[in-house]
């Protein structure tokens, strides 16, 4: 007996669909109804990515004091990096950790591809240390922090078609550092976008039916191409914690 993947998946998609038409029907609150789809994406993305990944709604601080706008889906490794403070479901963690952001809207729309994009500026631009990481064999050396996938992801499309010439012109639109490199529209289809030093490079999508598959497993393939985050340099972070001072044997 086998099953395909796409049937796994076309399985999952239908649930998700279903949980994310519910919020959009039954909650009327708009903020409460975006905390419900948030929740799902979150959801789904924890369970589905492989274990190295943690993915949390969070703010994203640098070295500096420096933070980012709250993100509604943050990607983050948990391996070299300390979640920085926790107070309930409120995370702020270190920009050295993060893989990807992603902004969750009920719709796709030009308005909210403008807007996705400056909520994964606001990460990008953060400052990030590096430092080396000691082993069983040696140390490796510091490794340059990775580029920061960025992503928008929906329940459905206000375009017609749901994916296609507007969303192009939406992407081309995106000023350098805004760029969105994976999503999602659950009932139109999901798209990845290609990026070269001139600006916006070729665009693909999937068809409706495969939207959450092809999506997730485009951004799967982004991940592992990324590699694993740099260690952070934790000594950057600790002057935040107060001036250190000198103990002397003679001090009463």
């Amino acid at each position: 007996m086998t099953t395909r993947i796409d049937d796994l998946f076309g399985s999952l998609q239908e649930r998700l669909q279903a949980s994310l038409k519910v919020a959009r029907a039954v909650i009327g609150h708009p903020g409460t109804k975006g905390d419900a789809c948030e929740g799902d994406w979150v959801g789904m993305l924890g369970m589905h990515l492989p274990a190295r990944y943690s993915v949390s709604k969070a703010f994203v601080v640098d070295c500096d004091g420096a933070i980012s706008d709250q993100l509604d889906v943050v990607i983050y490794d948990r391996q070299y990096s300390p979640l920085l403070f926790q107070h309930g479901t409120c995370l702020y963690i270190p920009a050295e950790s993060v893989y990807g952001v992603m902004e969750v809207k009920q719709d796709l729309t030009r308005e909210h591809v403008l807007y996705a994009g400056e909520k994964i500026a606001s990460v990008r631009r953060l400052r990030r240390t590096s430092t080396a990481i000691t082993h069983a064999g040696g140390t490796f050396k510091p490794r340059e922090p990775i580029p920061i996938l960025g992503g928008l992801l929906a329940t459905t499309s206000g375009w017609t078609p749901g994916i296609g010439a507007p969303l192009v012109a939406a992407l081309a639109d995106l000023p350098r550092g805004h760029e969105i490199d994976v999503g999602c529209a659950l009932d139109a289809g999901g798209f990845e976008v290609g990026w070269t030093d001139a600006g916006l490079g070729p665009v693909n999508a999937s068809d409706a039916p495969h939207a959450l598959v092809w999506f997730f497993l485009r951004l799967l393939t982004r991940l592992q191409a990324l590699g694993t985050v740099p260690a952070m340099d934790i000594g950057e972070y600790a002057h935040h914690a107060g001036t250190p001072r000198l103990l002397n044997p003679k001090d009463p």
